[in-house]
């Protein structure tokens, strides 16, 4: 993949992070959904949690533009994070498909973005270890 086209990647996930935080301290509805104060709530969690989930998903997109390997990854291993909780409580929620495809959806591609910005060769995970010398 020619490296405008992954940037530009990287900047539009960015966005919609960086968007989906603005919303989580938006005090009201918004034009994507109801309000994050009542829906943190009714999945069960302290309202204050909200700022929290926003706060972790401003910070990555933040990581995620910023043109290293290593900061990339952080932002990518940050949103794995914190879509995993996202599509757990769906999920525990038994949520509609149509409010919950998003976060099982960003949660792989965060997967294969942590792997391609691995601060090490990640085929290194997949290879045996090497049998110790004496």
């Amino acid at each position: 993949m020619s490296k405008r086209l992954m940037t530009g990647l990287y900047w539009f996930l960015a966005f919609e992070f960086a968007l989906g935080a603005v919303t989580k301290y938006w005090p009201g509805d918004t034009i994507f959904s109801s309000a994050y104060s009542v829906k943190f709530v009714d999945w069960g969690y302290p309202p204050w949690m909200r700022f929290v989930v926003g706060a972790l998903e401003a910070a990555a997109a933040v990581l995620l533009v910023i043109p290293d390997m290593r900061t990339r990854f952080l932002g990518a291993a940050t949103l794995m994070f914190v879509l995993t909780g996202a599509a757990t409580t769906h999920i525990v929620n038994h949520d509609p498909a149509v409010e919950s495809w998003a976060a099982p959806t960003h949660l792989l591609i965060m997967g294969v973005l942590a792997l391609a910005n691995w601060p090490a060769d990640w085929r290194d995970l997949l290879r045996a270890p090497a049998a110790p010398t004496a």
